[in-house]
């Protein structure tokens, strides 16, 4: 659940969603290595924004099945801040994320500095820097800019590669970690 300053326990997030009708996976999620590798039975995704001051630590997925208010929670958790602009993130992205941070085996959420853009936002940013893509998978809804306090740029990307599962790139000056669920491949900038 998005909060502004206690911390959610899985219990009250199981609580809450029990008897909530879930959707079942799509079987192109369901059988892709990848995404399950190191997610679990539980899925969790726990993030948190600087720019907003939100935090989200929710259970998505249990047992074979997405949970519709936790997705529509992390829809608005991971939009455009700039705009108010929210999507439907893509699932495998936020998959990705969770199997990454559980590889992490850390309780400490993962600092989200950029997820969901508009196309005019990224146009912004690519006005002021010649390492936003012009084709970016954030205007697609499929990408994540990450950050852990706890663990270095190098150890949160091979986190990301293990998973096999999208683009990994490794921003070493920035401090942080692009993850995306497009094809597989991995820079450093």
């Amino acid at each position: 659940m998005i909060n502004t300053s206690g911390k959610t326990t899985r219990r009250a997030v199981l609580g809450a969603f029990a008897g909530i009708a879930m959707i079942p996976a799509s079987p192109v999620y369901s059988g892709v290595f990848g995404y399950n590798k190191g997610a679990g039975n539980i899925r969790r995704v726990a993030l948190r924004s600087g720019r907003t001051g939100e935090s989200i630590d929710t259970i998505y997925w249990i047992e074979g099945k997405y949970i519709r208010p936790a997705l529509e929670e992390i829809n608005y958790f991971m939009r455009d801040w700039r705009e108010n602009a929210v999507t439907t993130m893509d699932r495998r992205n936020i998959d990705l994320i969770a199997a990454a941070h559980n590889l992490l085996d850390t309780d400490e959420p993962f600092h989200m500095l950029s997820g969901y853009r508009t196309q005019r936002t990224n146009n912004l940013l690519r006005s002021r820097s010649r390492r936003v893509a012009k084709k970016s998978y954030h205007v697609k809804a499929m990408a994540a800019d990450l950050r852990l306090g706890s663990r270095s740029v190098g150890q949160i990307a091979q986190a990301g590669l293990a998973c096999r599962s999208g683009g990994v790139g490794k921003y070493y000056r920035s401090n942080f970690v692009h993850l995306d669920c497009g094809p597989i491949r991995t820079w450093v900038s």
